[in-house]
């Protein structure tokens, strides 16, 4: 039998206390970067909230599509929107969510090296065992699928998608909410979704 999904779930206030730590971390480090570069989608909020707390206004995106929902990836990552920006003999910050099987991010750090910044550093909130690169700071280990503040009805799709025929919407509804998301959320969300896939 497979083993059930588990899922770790942070809060707002728990992101922003985590945010606040990193940027110690950064500036004891004598790290200040030229420009940070987000992974869209899972590195846009980080990277905006260290941007503010690090006082770095040079922000900027990539994108990676690697995760298709919980613990399912396409084969290998894909780069779908390049850096536009000009960054050679600049200090940068790289940042993600979640350093998961590390793969996105060294698809990601291996295409900003490309244009000859001096240094590339990398921040992601979690860190997960297997993660085949190793950011330069992370705030906590995980070993469960993350849902994030920003992703809750975007996984609560995706694993109604992945299960909807082995499970009723009644069951589905009380397994996400014995995940740690509210009540409300998921009934407003599961709603939405058997409605638009009807």
């Amino acid at each position: 039998m497979k083993d059930k999904l588990k899922f770790e779930i942070p809060s707002w206030n728990q992101i922003h206390k985590m945010l606040i730590n990193q940027k110690e971390k950064i500036r004891s480090d004598n790290f200040i970067p030229d420009t940070i570069i987000a992974i869209t989608r899972g590195g846009w909020i980080p990277a905006r909230l260290l941007s503010d707390l690090l006082e770095v206004h040079d922000l900027t995106t990539i994108r990676v599509e690697f995760y298709l929902g919980p613990s399912k990836t396409r084969e290998k990552p894909i780069l779908t929107q390049k850096l536009s920006k000009q960054i050679a003999a600049k200090k940068i910050l790289l940042v993600d969510d979640v350093a998961d099987s590390g793969k996105s991010l060294q698809i990601a750090k291996n295409h900003i090296l490309q244009k000859h910044p001096t240094v590339v550093k990398i921040a992601t909130l979690y860190k997960k065992p297997q993660s085949k690169i190793e950011p330069n700071y992370y705030e906590k280990i995980a070993k469960h699928w993350i849902i994030f503040p920003w992703d809750i009805r975007e996984t609560s799709k995706k694993i109604w998608e992945q299960n909807q025929n082995k499970n009723s919407i009644k069951n589905k509804e009380m397994e996400l909410i014995q995940t740690g998301l509210t009540k409300t959320l998921i009934k407003k969300f599961l709603k939405e979704i058997t409605e638009e896939n009807k």
